[in-house]
């Protein structure tokens, strides 16, 4: 069965390079983000993990737990991750899942129920649909579901500014607009009366529209 946003993310136990883990239990309290690689020392996955790995400060600051996954085994990807240190100047910080049953990424739907096998024998190419990106929130569910073609390096900056939309429109009655960044002004969202909204801003709001209206953003 597909899976769509607002989806409990399924649970499973699985060896990482951080020792075996139950994924729900791992994620505790936290907001969460997996994202997968279709196999270890790819070139553009290689700068996606780097990359990451240095940003992993903000998204603790978030309350905001990373783990990766690919289709290979551990062994793999300690030795990858060598690779990523000295190329991209930040050690992996995160847990990597190694998924050689394929199990996770049958569970995520970045495969087919019946496909058969394990990472042997498999080619960048043959796993190119496990290249997805799930941010989960603390409840559990997901928020938000991403895959990109092999050839094109992920945004892990515009995964950084959904998390922070995502985080404040969880607490506050608003939406975020187009390309908005954090600290911009925000939209009230149409469930929010005109009169609720002037006694939740009493600094004002502007009405552009009967259900296009923004203010400053919440603190």
């Amino acid at each position: 069965m597909a899976l769509r946003i607002n989806d409990v993310a399924p649970d499973f136990t699985a060896e990482t390079t951080q020792g075996e883990i139950s994924f729900h239990e791992w994620l505790g309290d936290s907001w969460g983000i997996l994202f997968s690689h279709p196999k270890d020392f790819t070139p553009v996955c290689t700068t996606e993990l780097g990359y990451m790995a240095g940003l992993m400060p903000e998204f603790e600051k978030r309350n905001c737990k990373v783990i990766g996954l690919s289709i290979d085994p551990i062994d793999d990807h300690d030795a990858w991750a060598k690779d990523i240190e000295e190329t991209q100047g930040h050690a992996v910080n995160f847990p990597i899942i190694g998924d050689k049953d394929l199990a996770v990424a049958k569970a995520y739907n970045m495969f087919p129920t019946d496909e058969t096998g394990s990472s042997e024998g498999r080619t960048a190419a043959t796993n190119a649909t496990v290249r997805s990106v799930f941010i989960i929130n603390p409840d559990k569910k997901i928020n938000l579901m991403m895959t990109y073609p092999m050839t094109t390096g992920r945004n892990f900056d515009e995964i950084l500014r959904v998390l922070d939309s995502m985080q404040l429109t969880a607490k506050h009655q608003v939406a975020t607009p187009v390309n908005w960044k954090n600290g911009e002004d925000v939209i009230i969202v149409p469930s929010v009366s005109d009169e609720e909204a002037e006694k939740k801003y009493p600094e004002g709001f502007t009405k552009i529209k009967p259900y296009l209206r923004t203010v400053k953003q919440p603190n």
